[in-house]
């Protein structure tokens, strides 16, 4: 809405223009009347509709056509008068002051004009039957009144109506021609449809009707009134109540008929609630409000947004079958101008067998873009009404703004749910696998996904001591010359090489060492396709001896040529590693060959378990009186025994890792 109105006064000389401004401003008609009245500007809190007023005189003997000029191109609302009791200044109006301003306004950007019939006071007839024709004729005309500067008739009305004209203007949302709305406003008017349908069934019932009422006037609908305006529709419309509800056809009515009997501010109330502005656009203050994002802090959608997003998946899961079927998915994104998700998203999220995306697949994309590009989150936020239906004040309401990441290397202890891992390696040495992989989609799904539809990340949880994490994989392009700052801000990195190919760790070790060497972040070696003969790495050592002299994990073994979905044992690992960068990993090794492993494999066997089960019974229950319970030598006794066993246990488990 605008946040000022300008109204110009025009017309031909002795028409009374003057007088009902100085009739306004003093509530009584002027003794003495000037050739021109000064620029006078109403406060916004004594005008009906809230809005500061400008009231802009003109007078032919004052000013020069030049003058003229720049008032009309600067002027929201230009009334026209005349007299009712001198014909020649109605001519005028469609012979002069008609074209007059059609040449000097933009034709993009109609300005409504308000013609105006002064001293009613003189006649006894009304002018409307000459003034009808002039109107049909002139689309641009929003209304005309008849009233009298010095009876005070209609002076306050003729105002109201020529703001009414600036703020609520009939041109966008109505064509007379047709005698019915514009193909923009039904646009519009549809999209709010679908997004107060909670339900998605069809039809507004009463709780949706109430709250779109209480949405839109911040009043609800008595019973009474509802069953009034649905038996209305009911007269006008067959199909415009269903099941007792109200459905789009007869949405839409009910707006004509608010417009065809003057009450479109009705429906721009509804419109402006709604995002739309002047030009049934979506605002873009409303798509886009403001959010500070400080540098190193990364974005995140909250409880209350997801929520949002649940309860939209579930109003168009209408098979109930946990996916979105490509209908379902095109009806989704009906209140969108266009279709945000392309095939690739198909690619980067969880999908079912038929290769819809699942629930966990919708929620993760939405979770990729909010991390990678908040605004555009906010954008589609926009589209689906999340401040109206979650009843925030704007969509950055849903959005998260996670702290610097120094504070939480200092900290050593996080608060984001979203972790970037960037997936380094060489051409064909298996990063787009590892990225599929993560998915659930082993070697032979991966053949049948097209080039063209290919993506470059993949996200979705993974469980780190018990928490739900999003994990996002980002596959970067292998000219490690060229690489951004986008390609090396992350929480992890992940270096990729073929075992099958000897040249493919060398390019994992000139990138760890012109990037990372020095970095905090922490990185992983990953052993792909493993499940191919191993050969012998053309380098200077071995990647396990790499890994060690640069304090990393070991190498990670990897290969997605399995009968079943791949293991996420290896996602879960660079959760975790990015979740405390600041430790010191060590349980990363999977080669069931060294000490260590040797070592954890005792310890996790059954045979121990067992017998540590049998020798807890037998010294406990057997060998330990109610006595010995109670007494605190006991007590002190096991302490003493417990610390020796603890400090034997540490001393033992470094010396264990000191081969490693």
């Amino acid at each position: 809405m605008r946040k000022d109105v300008r109204i110009l006064l025009v017309g031909e000389p002795k028409v009374g223009k003057t007088s009902l401004i100085m009739s306004l401003v003093s509530e009584e008609f002027p003794n003495v009347v000037p050739y021109r009245a000064e620029e006078i500007t109403i406060p916004a809190d004594v005008t009906p509709e809230r809005v500061p007023t400008h009231i802009v005189d003109y007078s032919e003997a004052e000013q020069t056509d030049e003058q003229l000029f720049q008032e009309i191109s600067k002027a929201n609302v230009i009334c026209i008068v005349y007299s009712v009791n001198n014909k020649k200044s109605i001519e005028k109006v469609t012979s002069h002051w008609i074209p007059l301003i059609t040449e000097n306004t933009d034709k993009d950007s109609r300005v409504p004009l308000i013609l105006v019939g002064n001293k009613s006071d003189l006649v006894e007839h009304s002018s409307m039957e000459t003034i009808l024709p002039i109107m049909n004729r002139h689309s641009e005309i929003e209304t005309c009144v008849e009233c009298s500067a010095k009876n005070l008739k209609n002076i306050s009305e003729l105002f109201y109506y020529a703001q009414k004209a600036v703020l609520h203007p009939t041109g966008p949302l109505y064509c007379p021609d047709k005698k019915d709305m514009k193909p923009l406003c039904v646009k519009a008017l549809t999209r709010i449809f679908k997004v107060s349908d909670l339900d998605n069934d069809g039809i507004l019932n009463d709780n949706e009707l109430n709250f779109f009422q209480r949405t839109c006037f911040n009043t609800p609908l008595e019973s009474q009134a509802l069953e009034d305006v649905k038996n209305v529709v009911r007269k006008n419309l067959n199909d415009g109540v269903r099941d007792n509800g109200l459905t789009l056809q007869g949405f839409l009515f009910l707006h004509t008929l608010f417009i065809q009997r003057g009450r479109h501010e009705t429906t721009w109330t509804v419109l402006r609630r709604f995002g739309y502005d002047d030009d049934l656009e979506l605002n873009q203050d409303y798509l886009f409000p403001p959010l500070k994002l400080p540098p190193d802090c990364t974005t995140e959608l909250n409880h209350n947004a997801y929520l949002f997003l649940q309860s939209v998946f579930d109003k168009h899961d209408k098979d109930r079958d946990c996916a979105l079927s490509p209908e379902e998915m095109r009806d989704l994104f009906d209140v969108f101008p266009y279709m945000p998700w392309g095939p690739d998203v198909n690619n980067t999220v969880c999908t079912n067998d038929q290769g819809w995306i699942t629930y966990q697949g919708y929620l993760s994309q939405w979770t990729l873009t909010t991390y990678l590009d908040v605004q555009r989150c906010l954008e589609y936020l926009g589209y689906l009404g999340y401040s109206i239906i979650a009843e925030q004040e704007s969509q950055a309401a849903g959005i998260t703004v996670t702290r610097d990441k120094k504070i939480d290397l200092q900290k050593k202890q996080t608060q984001r749910s979203v972790f970037r891992c960037n997936v380094f390696g060489d051409i064909g040495s298996g990063k787009s696998s590892f990225l599929q992989a993560f998915l659930g989609r082993n070697l032979l799904c991966q053949k049948t996904i097209r080039e063209e539809h290919r993506s470059y990340y993949a996200i979705s949880t993974t469980y780190v001591y018990g928490q739900e994490k999003y994990l996002l994989l980002h596959e970067v392009f292998p000219d490690f010359d060229y690489l951004s700052d986008a390609d090396l801000a992350c929480d992890i990195v992940c270096l990729v090489y073929d075992v099958g190919n000897p040249y493919s760790f060398e390019y994992c070790t000139k990138v760890f060492k012109q990037y990372f060497v020095d970095s905090k972040i922490p990185c992983m070696m990953i052993a792909a396709k493993s499940d191919l003969p191993e050969v012998k790495q053309i380098y200077g050592c071995s990647p396990l001896e790499f890994c060690r002299r640069h304090k990393m994990p070991p190498p990670q073994s990897f290969t997605c040529n399995t009968a079943a979905a791949p293991s996420r044992d290896i996602y879960t690992k660079l959760t975790t590693m990015a979740m405390h960068p600041h430790a010191r990993l060590r349980c990363m090794c999977t080669c069931n060959r060294c000490t260590f492993c040797l070592c954890q494999n005792f310890l996790n066997s059954e045979l121990l378990q067992t017998v540590r089960a049998k020798l807890y019974a037998v010294v406990l229950i057997r060998h330990v009186s109610q006595a010995d319970l109670k007494s605190s030598t006991f007590w002190l006794k096991a302490s003493v025994g417990a610390t020796v066993f603890a400090v034997l246990g540490f001393a033992m488990y470094r010396v264990l890792l000191k081969p490693r």
